[in-house]
């Protein structure tokens, strides 16, 4: 997975900050958990800003399956590939737990980005957001199950986690079918994956059910077995 440099972890706050101004005196609309925002084939000229909650996004594989592209938390933004004109939905964004989303029309959005000169920023957070899927996807070529459910998990760690005193603390509660669907295998088989990497002392989970990742232990033991 791409790490994020500390410049695109500047521009994602520089445009949290913008978004929040551009929507203070706008209604939020409240996602029931398991609901859909919007489902793939839908047309829309919206993006959406996350006041609390999260989203999946999530695409269905010829056979049916679910496979999930991304998590999305407070703060940050999706339904943005509306943007390129294409106009039907190419995935289908679910809440995972009850969400307030704020809706900011495309040209609306665009007029944000341009006054407080924000586009260089963005191109980059795009940029950033292809060189992560692409990696994605060429790991469920090349890389086996369990190093992709442990790349999954400092990904997750990196981009929604809070520093912990054993590591990084992920507070969202994410189960084993989702992650089946994220990694590209069978839940049984992550919830083997998931009890290796705990008895290695790997991860942690909380007595509120959150889970520790210990980055570096978790880096190495993926580097060994690589």
């Amino acid at each position: 997975m791409i790490q994020q440099a500390p410049q695109a972890n500047q521009f994602k706050q520089r445009l949290r900050d913008s978004l929040r101004r551009e929507t203070l005196n706008s209604r939020p609309v409240k996602i029931a958990r398991h609901a859909n925002v919007y489902t793939c084939g839908d047309r829309g000229e919206m993006v959406y800003f996350i006041e609390s909650g999260q989203i999946k996004l999530l695409m269905l594989s010829s056979e049916g399956r679910e496979c999930i592209l991304a998590i999305h938390s407070a703060g940050d933004i999706f339904g943005e590939l509306c943007l390129s004109g294409v106009g039907a939905r190419l995935e289908t964004a679910t809440a995972m737990t009850q969400t307030m989303l704020k809706q900011i029309p495309c040209s609306q959005f665009l007029g944000r980005l341009s006054r407080d000169s924000l586009f260089e920023g963005f191109v980059r957070y795009l940029a950033v957001r292809i060189a992560d899927q692409q990696q994605v996807i060429a790991n469920l070529v090349t890389v086996d199950s369990e190093q992709r459910l442990g790349q999954t998990l400092l990904q997750l760690a990196r981009t929604m986690g809070k520093k912990d005193p054993r590591s990084i603390r992920i507070e969202l509660k994410i189960s084993h079918e989702e992650l089946s669907e994220m990694v590209g295998t069978t839940r049984p088989r992550i919830s083997l994956f998931m009890q290796r990497f705990h008895n290695l002392g790997l991860i942690e989970t909380t007595r509120d059910r959150f889970l520790i990742i210990k980055e570096k232990k978790l880096t190495d033991y993926l580097t060994q077995i690589a």
